[in-house]
């Protein structure tokens, strides 16, 4: 059978049978998803991106607050925080909604600007931030753009860089999701947004301020919580991007529009760390036949190499396989070897992958066999 024959197969079996005794669940039971205020919210896994639950999440939404981890990620990614910034008009002129109080003519570190920003939701500081980070404010708003383009946050539009209600101004709890799992990749945004206190201040100054991270979750004995950033406008109504990490796996929860916007992340990621994982594979255990070429047997037993363990909620898992394998392998074939991979996706999203080893050693045949095999027309 040939090898894209045999790809698209092992899909169609996958997508349209149950789950196989190779794809046996947990015993555990999985939870009931939780009922959520938030006009739209999600839940993702941050190591593979998997949604594990979702409402409304791609409904364009005004995302306030939040757009601050935009604008953090893309200065960390081009500036460096120990730049000494100096206070512009435009930043030190902007009064509306939380600000630190900027004046033109101060200065300050691009680090300070942005723990100004991540924990108390300066919207001057992310003036100063953009203007130093670009050049160029309205160039700066550009680079946000590109870049969620470039995270494939698509339905997504930045008008500014503290998230001050404007038309053209908007996020989906996905792509939001997206951007922040991009964004906690980097240490330095990582440590920024799980930081619970710090103090701010400003160069040739005495001045100092004491900031609180205004993210609740962070000043509470939620087990693992480890960010990420409030948003609250009258337009955007509650928001709040949270994340934590248990045993080494780490969830990502986005609400937007929230009544109860700590109530719902909590029962979002206490959600997600009930579900249950499904072994689909053990090591060793059997996968597929491989037919050889020149071998004393006609083919060799393909084993999985290593374990795959995924987690599927109950009401959005969508579990397929693609087996990469050549149609054949000519001998001698050493018992090990690798031949090939599974691929797991849930709804085209990449899960894992686990290799495809050969279970015994195929000797290969002397030659006049192999001549007689020719001779015949046997491979």
């Amino acid at each position: 059978m040939p090898f894209a024959a045999r790809t698209i197969i092992a899909l169609l079996l996958l997508a349209c049978a149950a789950i196989s005794p190779a794809f046996a669940a947990s015993p555990a039971a999985p939870p009931d998803p939780p009922r959520i205020s938030a006009d739209a919210a999600v839940l993702i896994d941050a190591s593979t991106g998997q949604i594990l639950y979702g409402k409304n999440e791609t409904r364009r939404m005004h995302p306030a607050s939040l757009t601050k981890i935009m604008t953090i990620l893309v200065a960390l990614e081009v500036a460096d925080p120990n730049d000494v910034v100096t206070i512009s008009r435009l930043a030190g002129g902007w009064n509306a909604g939380s600000i630190v109080g900027l004046k033109p003519g101060e200065k300050m570190t691009l680090e300070n600007l942005m723990r100004a920003a991540a924990l108390i939701s300066a919207n001057d500081a992310t003036i100063a931030i953009g203007e130093h980070t670009a050049g160029n404010y309205e160039t700066f708003i550009g680079w946000m753009n590109l870049k969620a383009r470039l995270l494939g946050a698509r339905q997504t539009r930045f008008a500014n860089t503290h998230g001050w209600t404007h038309p053209n101004h908007y996020i989906t709890a996905y792509d939001m999701a997206l951007i922040t799992r991009w964004a906690l990749r980097n240490p330095q945004f990582a440590r920024l947004v799980s930081t619970r206190q710090a103090t701010i201040t400003w160069e040739g100054s005495e001045r100092r301020d004491e900031a609180s991270n205004t993210n609740r979750l962070l000043h509470s004995d939620f087990p693992g919580i480890d960010g990420v950033k409030t948003g609250t406008t009258s337009a955007a109504g509650h928001c709040l991007v949270a994340s934590a990490t248990r045993n080494g796996r780490r969830l990502i929860a986005v609400v937007l529009h929230s009544g109860d916007r700590y109530r719902d992340v909590a029962d979002l990621l206490e959600y997600g760390f009930a579900i249950p994982s499904v072994t689909v594979y053990t090591c060793g255990e059997e996968v597929e036949r491989v037919r050889v070429r020149e071998g004393k047997r006609p083919s060799v037993v393909v084993t999985a190499g290593s374990d795959m363990q995924v987690y599927l909620p109950p009401d959005r898992g969508d579990l397929q396989r693609r087996l990469d394998l050549p149609d054949e392998v000519t001998a001698p074939v050493a018992k090990g070897r690798s031949v090939g991979e599974m691929v797991f996706t849930d709804h085209g999203t990449y899960l894992g992958r686990v290799p495809l080893v050969t279970a015994q050693a195929v000797a290969r045949k002397p030659w006049y066999a192999r001549l007689a095999d020719k001779f015949h027309g046997r491979s």
